[in-house]
């Protein structure tokens, strides 16, 4: 029996492994998660599968957490840890064992190895000799699963109708020779007690849902909706790996993503509505439903992920967007990082975010504003002030003193004019400005340049050169 829950209020769940970062899959995994509920109006939340106590790391743990955070993916309630949870499992393999859909299993690792490689041969599923019952007095024994005889049948949300043959699936083991539990039995205890109603995951545990469902209908509990959605991709087409990008989120945090960047982008690795590409939060939450889950792998596209940030920084608070990139500077002190220059990069962060993808790109743009007098300029801004260049830039300095209107619209009339008193095309002005000025680090229009950085600035600047 296959039943599906079909509620107005669903939870969902994310439930990694603490063996390390916060992976860009499982990133992707919690989104989906967390969007199907907030579309439902249900719950989000967090299990934490620590059951592999050899490989657990509480630092792991906090990686996982921190990821999260960052993305803005809020979890209802407290992290469940299915270590804590062993003895409920126990109970529920106990049950299992009452009702004849378990029993002990003594066989030894010799006779196991025989038994599968007969079981192999004969094109058929290993069936324990144990299964109908015995007694192995003290023996050590594991727990089995007493594995059904018949075709096992998910419906799944995504994948459709997935069928496997009864030679495909073994007497799973439930319970260790050491007692401990083993995944597939932890995890439907778990989902079902935490009222889990939609288990959205990645489709290499597909073959988990076969198993898990025979788990479930032993119990006579309900089956969550199963969602498995296709791995992401390298841009080669080959399973993702870390010479691709899989990488944990604070790596792209680090690299200058915005959270609502990254997670507007992993929402259309594997999802789709319409052609639409660019989201707002309200619509993310808004739109995000199963349908439009596709069974195809999604390809990781560095430019594609460059593209859709750079729409997130266009739209983002310019306050926020400093108090960010402040935070990437500090601790530089080959940069100003006064309030002075921060009132500076306040004014012009309007207009350089329009230029960036990244806040490391936006690094970039703000280096003509935050670069310590005197500047060394070299290379082809050097090249910018010789010849007659210097004196013009000194007559230039008189006529600035003297601007009474320092707004970017008057200056750039004043060096229209100049260029046009001095007979000389404007790149004759400009060029020599721009390196006087910025050093010759990329910067937007020179007359913006000037009224963002006061008169003040301006002059000291062209007297460091002129001088």
């Amino acid at each position: 029996m296959n039943s599906q829950v079909h509620q107005t209020s669903p939870v969902t769940r994310f439930a990694p492994s603490p063996t390390g970062f916060l992976h860009i899959g499982g990133a992707r995994t919690a989104l989906f998660n967390a969007l199907f509920a907030k579309r439902h109006g249900g719950l989000f939340k967090l299990r934490i599968e620590d059951t592999d106590r050899a490989r657990y790391s509480p630092e792991a743990v906090d990686a996982i957490r921190d990821g999260l955070a960052w993305l803005g993916l809020e979890w209802d309630g407290e992290p469940v840890s299915q270590h804590a949870r062993a003895a409920r499992h126990v109970e529920v393999v106990e049950t299992l064992v009452s009702q004849g859909a378990a029993f002990r299993c003594y066989c030894t690792v010799e006779e196991l190895e025989t038994l599968r490689e007969q079981a192999f041969k004969e094109g058929r599923a290993f069936r324990s000799p144990w299964r109908d019952g015995g007694d192995g007095a003290d023996l050590p024994y594991t727990v089995r699963f007493r594995a059904p005889d018949s075709d096992v049948v998910i419906q799944d949300a995504v994948q459709g109708e997935v069928r496997w043959g009864a030679k495909e699936f073994d007497d799973l083991v439930l319970l260790r020779a050491d007692g401990a539990p083993t995944y597939n039995l932890a995890v439907v205890v778990d989902d079902h007690d935490m009222g889990v109603t939609h288990v959205i995951r990645g489709d290499d545990h597909l073959t988990n849902a076969g198993r898990q469902s025979q788990i479930y209908a032993a119990l006579g509990w309900d089956i969550p909706v199963f969602a498995h959605i296709p791995l992401i991709h390298g841009p080669d087409g080959k399973k993702l790996s870390k010479r691709h990008g899989a990488l944990g989120v604070e790596a792209y945090r680090d690299m200058g993503y915005l959270p609502e960047g990254l997670r507007n982008y992993l929402l259309r690795l594997g999802w789709g509505h319409g052609d639409k590409e660019l989201f707002t939060e309200e619509e993310m939450a808004a739109l995000f439903d199963l349908d439009g889950l596709g069974k195809a792998p999604a390809r990781l596209d560095f430019d594609k992920m460059a593209h859709i940030n750079a729409w997130h920084m266009k739209q983002a608070d310019d306050e926020r967007l400093v108090e960010l990139l402040w935070s990437r500077l500090a601790g530089r002190e080959d940069l100003r990082t006064d309030e002075t220059a921060k009132a500076w990069t306040s004014a012009a962060m309007g207009a350089l975010k329009e230029r960036a993808s990244t806040l490391a790109e936006l690094e970039d743009q703000v280096y003509f504003l935050l670069r310590p007098r005197p500047m060394d300029v070299t290379g082809k801004a050097a090249k910018a002030l010789k010849d007659d260049a210097l004196e013009r830039l000194a007559r230039l300095r008189g006529v600035l003193a003297e601007t009474d209107d320092w707004s970017e619209d008057a200056l750039g009339r004043t060096l229209q004019g100049f260029a046009e008193v001095e007979e000389v095309g404007f790149g004759k002005v400009g060029q020599p400005l721009r390196a006087a000025v910025t050093g010759g680090a990329p910067a937007p229009d020179m007359s913006f340049v000037l009224a963002v950085l006061g008169r003040e600035e301006v002059l000291s600047r062209l007297d460091d050169v002129i001088t």
